[in-house]
């Protein structure tokens, strides 16, 4: 193609965007029912959910190597590599999810009892983690189904298949948080098992979609390839990089909800209603740098490395036009915002100000984010983790001092996500103009 226009941007990132927006809404739907069941079911979610995130991340991070590897062999006319590539990826997550959940069953419980210090909390998120675990085997699956149609540029059908695990994991929820139906009220734990039952509905609908309306003769896909370890092994290089960061990346989050709970039941509350707010912007700036790291991983197979700066320019302007008005929106209306997800007065007011905080961050966070997935596009994954481990070095010295040290407000501890993105802009902004990525080979 040689170039991306807006309108090619844009039809790129746009079935991104409503995919990440429907996985969004089931943290949100989590996040909302759980709030009327109490503050400590709340809290205790963050936590569970984030330390998920953290063991999901080693899955996903390792489809994201796949999709700049299948990205850059669509690039280059070899359809029949990007379902081999596939192929061999959706083999090395199962194994990957069966050694993670057993890990996990053993070790939970140790690693729970150790980071909270509220047994209420303990309790209940140690609940939430062994019932959500089950779901990461769908989970892996999905993500690697995932990163075959972003690397192929056919995103449409993450539109689809997300509409239909979200209506899935309302009604999941609703009916076994609550107790509906004749079924128990189950709260937290009904939330594990409801986004569990969810990843599975979003896998058969990959499934089905991809032997009813794919062209799986083109992309390999027409039958299941053996296991290839040479493929595994050039895999690597690039995916492995990928799964450190990811799960280095959300781990930092997570030690960012422990300091808090350390704060208090209350400080952690109103974090967890902050993040949540947080995913509606994440997931605006994910869409369009998951589009960054694709299209830049096509435009370098074409032959065409000239012009990834123009295009990382274009995807900037459109990511910080969607992202500021978001902010604006969050900043003028943060009393109904927050009522989404707690119907409880008081806290909804402590919320405020730090919801304000992390939106301001965001200014930042676009240019950070772009930037970033731009660098792993070229296939400069180690470079990659590298750099982000310099940010993340930054981020937890300055949480230590503010959180664990100082302990101040819950809303100037959200001005860590200042800190970070600042660190990651300069760090891949210096990066990309530095040309170092160019004629990599992957």
């Amino acid at each position: 193609m040689g170039t991306y226009s807006y309108r090619n941007i844009w039809k790129v990132a746009y079935p991104i965007l409503i995919s990440l927006v429907m996985e969004q809404m089931i943290g949100l739907t989590d996040t909302a029912f759980l709030g009327r069941v109490g503050e400590i079911e709340l809290g205790a979610s963050a936590i569970a959910i984030v330390y998920y995130m953290v063991l999901f991340m080693i899955g996903f991070g390792f489809s994201i190597g796949a999709q700049i590897i299948i990205g850059r062999r669509n690039g280059e006319g070899r359809f029949k590599e990007t379902g081999k590539v596939f192929w061999t990826g959706l083999y090395f997550v199962l194994g990957l999810a069966g050694i993670i959940i057993l890990l996990s069953e053993l070790l939970s419980p140790w690693m729970m009892k150790f980071m909270v210090s509220s047994a209420a909390v303990y309790n209940a998120a140690l609940s939430y983690v062994r019932w959500r675990l089950p779901g990461m085997v769908f989970a892996f699956i999905t993500a690697m189904f995932r990163a075959f149609y972003v690397g192929t540029t056919q995103t449409k059908t993450l539109t689809l298949n997300s509409i239909v695990m979200v209506l899935s994991n309302i009604l999941f929820n609703w009916i076994l948080i609550f107790g509906k139906f004749g079924c128990p009220a189950l709260g937290i734990t009904g939330a594990a098992i409801g986004s569990s039952l969810a990843e599975l509905v979003s896998l058969i609908f990959f499934i089905v979609y991809t032997v009813l309306r794919c062209d799986r003769r083109k992309y390999g896909l027409d039958k299941a390839a053996k296991f290839d370890k040479d493929e595994l092994k050039g895999m690597m290089p690039v995916c492995v990089w990928t799964m450190i960061q990811h799960t280095i990346s959300v781990s930092t989050w997570l030690i960012f909800f422990l300091y808090i709970e350390h704060l208090g039941e209350r400080a952690l509350a109103i974090s967890n209603i902050t993040r949540g707010v947080s995913g509606l912007i994440w997931v605006v700036l994910q869409a369009f740098s998951s589009t960054c790291s694709t299209l830049v991983s096509n435009m370098i197979g074409e032959g065409h490395q000239d012009k990834v700066m123009s295009l990382v320019k274009r995807i900037l302007k459109l990511s910080y036009g969607l992202v500021s008005a978001l902010i604006l929106i969050i900043c003028l209306f943060p009393e109904a915002i927050a009522r989404i997800y707690t119907d409880i007065p008081d806290l909804i007011t402590a919320s405020i100000p730090a919801m304000v905080v992390m939106a301001s961050s965001y200014f930042v966070n676009v240019g950070g984010q772009v930037f970033f997935l731009a660098v792993s596009g070229t296939g400069s994954t180690k470079t990659a983790f590298r750099l982000e481990l310099i940010a993340l070095a930054v981020y937890m010295i300055y949480c230590t001092i503010i959180i664990g040290i100082l302990k101040l407000d819950v809303a100037v501890c959200w001005t860590a996500e200042h800190v970070y993105a600042g660190m990651l802009l300069i760090c891949s902004w210096w990066y990309m103009r530095s040309g170092r990525w160019k004629n990599r080979s992957i």
